[in-house]
């Protein structure tokens, strides 16, 4: 419990004193030293405002300096909490991009992303870690230094990107994620969304909170860690640990769905994958309990 105050009351001294008053939600995990850091560098920005024909500091620091700067401006504070703190995040906890979905894509390569309907197109339903249902539209609270992915039209496409400061409760219930942005529409300047918010795609996350059904479409680290399991298991040749879900992968679900009693679609939904990593836990400490016991 003292715990728990404590992350809230350091969280609540991160904020303007105008907005401490606000029904703040804490954030539901400690916030990493490198978010405040991250979220000082955007604060301090706030009120820059673009030049002629578009220019900003941050286009020029991307090789673009009359670009459209939503993806710029998140970027460069970043590299600006790299170069001040002696960092790495770019690149490995933030993507360093400018192009449409370039950085949604980022973060769902990585593992770390949330579709705000709790389904990721062409992928499939999403789920929270530890709970047995699918993750229900607009159920995710962002929590600071998450980024967030809008759409402007019904493409799918990104259109604009921004960085979750906090949240709030409003007085009917509904919850507001509060950002910091740039290029809206011509500075850094904060904003607001609901959680319910049509335009909001979805969001990269600082820390992977949701598994995902994994299929022909899917890539990244969410593959891997599957493939390593299957392999673990014997279902999959070291090959094909790629990333990639090719038809060695689909194939070795559908293997291991029919051994334990499940419909061989070779997609690997919700139950498969808590199925697959149970055995491969169980198989992993068995092994681990026979080495201890003859090293001692």
């Amino acid at each position: 419990m003292r715990r728990l105050l404590a992350v809230i009351a350091a969280f609540l001294l991160l904020l303007p004193a105008a907005r401490a008053e606000e029904a703040v939600i804490p954030p539901a995990y400690p916030v990493p030293q490198y978010v405040q850091w991250l979220l000082d560098v955007a604060r301090g920005e706030l009120g820059y405002t673009e030049g002629r024909d578009l220019y900003t500091k941050y286009g020029e620091w991307a090789g673009d300096p009359y670009a459209e700067w939503c993806a710029e401006f998140l970027c460069w504070c970043v590299d600006q909490v790299d170069r001040q703190r002696g960092t790495h995040l770019l690149t490995q906890v933030y993507p360093r991009y400018s192009g449409m979905n370039t950085g949604l894509n980022w973060f769902l390569r990585q593992g770390r992303y949330i579709a705000r309907n709790g389904v990721v197109p062409d992928w499939g339903s999403q789920w929270f870690y530890g709970e047995e249902d699918r993750m229900a539209s607009g159920s995710y609270i962002p929590q600071p230094g998450d980024w967030v992915f809008y759409t402007f039209d019904d493409s799918g496409n990104t259109a604009h990107v921004a960085m979750v400061e906090y949240c709030t409760l409003e007085a009917d219930g509904q919850v507001r994620a509060h950002t910091i942005e740039g290029n809206m529409p011509d500075k850094v300047q904060r904003s607001s969304h609901l959680l319910t918010d049509w335009r909001v795609l979805g969001y990269g996350t600082v820390r992977d909170l949701a598994g995902v059904v994994l299929n022909s479409h899917a890539f990244g680290e969410k593959v891997v860690t599957l493939q390593q399991r299957l392999s673990a298991l014997g279902y999959l040749d070291a090959q094909h640990i790629t990333g990639t879900y090719g038809s060695a992968t689909a194939q070795a679900v559908r293997d291991f769905q029919t051994d334990t009693g499940k419909t061989p679609s070779g997609i690997a939904n919700h139950h498969t994958q808590d199925t697959l990593e149970q055995m491969y836990w169980a198989q992993y400490w068995q092994e681990d309990i026979h080495f201890t016991v003859r090293d001692e």
